[in-house]
Parts: C-alpha cells; sequence; structure tokens
C-alpha cells in the first residue's frame, strides 16, 4: 500500500449527455463525395474500357478521323504518287495508315499527347512509324524548358530518346493545356465529374435490378404484448431468410411466408429514385459535350439541338473531326520531313468526306462562277495549289 503513491491516478471521464436522434443524424448524412483518380490510366479505365458513352465517344472520334483519306503537296503541286504517302500508307509490317493514325487519335483524345515514333533511317523517310502509349512516356525538359530527351518505360526498363539531334525520333502532339507547358489537356479530364456520376448511376441501376428490379420495404413486427420484439434467435433466423431467399434477380417474384405477427410493407419509390435516370442522362449529355460529339450521334434521347441526325453528323466532322485532323496531319507532315529535307504537306482531302459533299458542292459552284476571280486565286480558295506550268 506504501507505493500507491507512485500510482497514476485515474482519471474520471466527466460525464456527457448523449442525443437519442444522434445515430439517425449520423447515418442519414451524404458523406464526403468520392471522385474517382484523375491520372491517365484511371481515366482510361473508368471514361473508357468501363462506360459505353466515353468508349462510344472516342472511337466515333478516333475512327473518322483515321477513315478521312489525307492529300500530300507542297506550294507547286499535289502529288499522286510520293514517298510519304507510301510510308504513311504502310506506316509498319502490322498496321496500315488507318490503325495506325486511329491509335494515334485515340491517344490524343484519351490522355491529350500522342507520341510517334520513327524507326530506322531509310533514304530520306523513316523506314517505320509506330504510336508510342501516352501513359508510358516521360518527357525530360532541358535548363531552358524545352525537352531534350524523352523516356518510355515498360516493365521496370526505360529507353531514353533523344531530341537533341537533327532528325528526332519522337513526334509529340498534345492538345492544349493552359496550365501545363508539357503535356496537353484531354476532353477526358474535363468529362471526368460526369463520368463518375454516370458510372456510380449505373451501378445504382444495378443494384436495383438486382433487388428485383423495386425499393426494399420493412418488415413489421406486431406483438401480442405491447413493446414486445423479437428474440435474438428469432431476428438472425429472419436475416438468414431473407437473404437466402428474397433477395436477388434469381428469387424476384418469389412469395414470402410471415408468421408469429410479422407483417411485410413495400416502400414506392422516392422522387430522388425517379430522378436518377435524369441525372444519368444528363451525365451523358455532359461527356458528349466534353469529346465533342453531338449528343444524338450517340442516341442519347432527349436532345434536340439538331434538326435531323445529317446536320448532327455535319457539324461533328465540321466542329470536331476536321480541327483535329488537320492538326495531326500537318504536325507529322512537319516532323517527317524534318528527316527528309523536302517541306510538303498532309492535310484532308475535304472533296472525299461525304458529310461535307452538300457544303464542297456548293462553294465549288460559288467559286466557279465568281468570274473576278484568276484560275490560281479559284483552286487556292478550294485548297488546291497552282496549275503546272504548261498544263
Amino acid at each position: 500500500m506504501k507505493f500507491d503513491i507512485f500510482r497514476r491516478a485515474e482519471k474520471t471521464v466527466p460525464e456527457s449527455k448523449a442525443s437519442a436522434s444522434g445515430p439517425v443524424i449520423a447515418w442519414a448524412g451524404a458523406g464526403r463525395v468520392a471522385w474517382s483518380p484523375r491520372d491517365t490510366v484511371s481515366l482510361t479505365r473508368n471514361g473508357f474500357t468501363g462506360n459505353p458513352v466515353g468508349f462510344r465517344a472516342v472511337k466515333l472520334i478516333a475512327e473518322a478521323a483515321a477513315a478521312l483519306p489525307l492529300v500530300c503537296q507542297d506550294a507547286a503541286r499535289r502529288y499522286e504518287a510520293h514517298p510519304l504517302l507510301n510510308l504513311v500508307a504502310r506506316p509498319n509490317p502490322a498496321q496500315g495508315r488507318a490503325e495506325l493514325f486511329e491509335a494515334l487519335y485515340g491517344q490524343l483524345v484519351l490522355s491529350g499527347n500522342g507520341y510517334l515514333e520513327a524507326v530506322g533511317a531509310g533514304e530520306d523517310l523513316p523506314l517505320e512509324l509506330h504510336v508510342l502509349r501516352s501513359d508510358r512516356m516521360h518527357l525530360v525538359p532541358g535548363r531552358d524548358g524545352w525537352p531534350v530527351a524523352y523516356e518510355y518505360a515498360v516493365g521496370g526498363r526505360k529507353h531514353r530518346f533523344d531530341m537533341t539531334v537533327a532528325a528526332p525520333p519522337i513526334c509529340h502532339i498534345k492538345s492544349f493545356h493552359p496550365q501545363d507547358d508539357h503535356y496537353g489537356l484531354s476532353p477526358m479530364q474535363a468529362a471526368a465529374t460526369a463520368l463518375d456520376v454516370h458510372n456510380a448511376a449505373s451501378r445504382w441501376s444495378k443494384a436495383l435490378l438486382d433487388n428485383a428490379a423495386r425499393p426494399s420495404g420493412a418488415i413489421v413486427y406486431r406483438g401480442t404484448d405491447a413493446g414486445q420484439s423479437l428474440s435474438d434467435e428469432q431476428y438472425a433466423r429472419l436475416q438468414d431468410e431473407m437473404l437466402a431467399h428474397h433477395q436477388g434477380a434469381a428469387n424476384a417474384g418469389r412469395p414470402m411466408l410471415l408468421e408469429g405477427g410479422l407483417d411485410w410493407k413495400p416502400m414506392g419509390f422516392s422522387p430522388s429514385d425517379m430522378e436518377f435516370q435524369k441525372t444519368k442522362e444528363a451525365a451523358a449529355r455532359e461527356i458528349a459535350t466534353a469529346f465533342g460529339v453531338p449528343p444524338m450521334l450517340l442516341g442519347i434521347p432527349g436532345d434536340a439541338t439538331y434538326a435531323n441526325y445529317q446536320e448532327a453528323n455535319r457539324a461533328f466532322y465540321r466542329l470536331t473531326v476536321l480541327p483535329l485532323v488537320a492538326k495531326v496531319a500537318g504536325t507529322v507532315a512537319d516532323f517527317l520531313s524534318r528527316h527528309s529535307g523536302e517541306a510538303v504537306n498532309l492535310a484532308p482531302d475535304l472533296d472525299k468526306v461525304p458529310a461535307l459533299a452538300a457544303e464542297r458542292e456548293a462553294q465549288w459552284n460559288r467559286v466557279a462562277a465568281a468570274d473576278f476571280l484568276t484560275e490560281d486565286e479559284k483552286r487556292a480558295l478550294l485548297g488546291l495549289p497552282k496549275r503546272p506550268e504548261g498544263a
């Protein structure tokens, strides 16, 4: 007992009052909003491979842009045959022109960055072209901020591409990013919030279908005595029976046998439940808007922005596909010109775009009827070089 003075005195916990509604308030709280990660790999998984609207939007842009025919020309002539056209037509043994550019456009739309590698050194141009994954590429800036190299990481190994040579091996195409000097901003980043909402609504719909496509109900126990409740054994047995025989799509419509004063009270849909489908459709339209695809082309209901499908298709090509193709084709042509030393340009052939056939026909008729223009001026308005001398 004499050593009790060395023992730490036990602190008396002060009394605290607990509110009876405290647990109810805690459960009713909305909680913290959980957003998916914003890195390229997570956005691609959640917004492309895991979301039908994002998947279709990216595929629609990449396939439409890759299908556009390209013309090769300089200030003097348009080439029917050219080594650059041959390289683009067969860039490597495993891919053709459409497959290569579909991968390049897809990487650019998904991540905001597209990387094209020039392999080998031919007489004038590289022997092959390959598209590299943007999530594996890392830019190495120099002292002045310009890239001096690119590092490509695969399986724990890195390959360094030197960009200080006269003919650099990497062509980096990036979209505009107002807050990054080296990497582009993808539409997937802008649509990330809408993608999370759309995916959450899809999971909610799936959970509702697993519950026999109806909301939960309540089992009410009415004992013979006032205040009487189920015993622990009865409560556990009731829960096991509900889980085993009355939940899931396989048990949809199965009759319920209640005994001992139990009664089933179904609960109807709340107004928030009824708004879930509208919320999902609104999120789908936001995703389509971020990618520049008219919602009508994606089959999203409730959109009447365009008078008809043909008008929406024309707007899609004019506002989304053509600017993207012009940017990528011009950058690739400039990249390859640094290897060959010949200044030529690649551009989409607008006369072979079915969606723009009516516009091009009207433009040709207007230019042809303008007798105050010379022939060279008319050709320039139509995107054609001057007529060769003697032709």
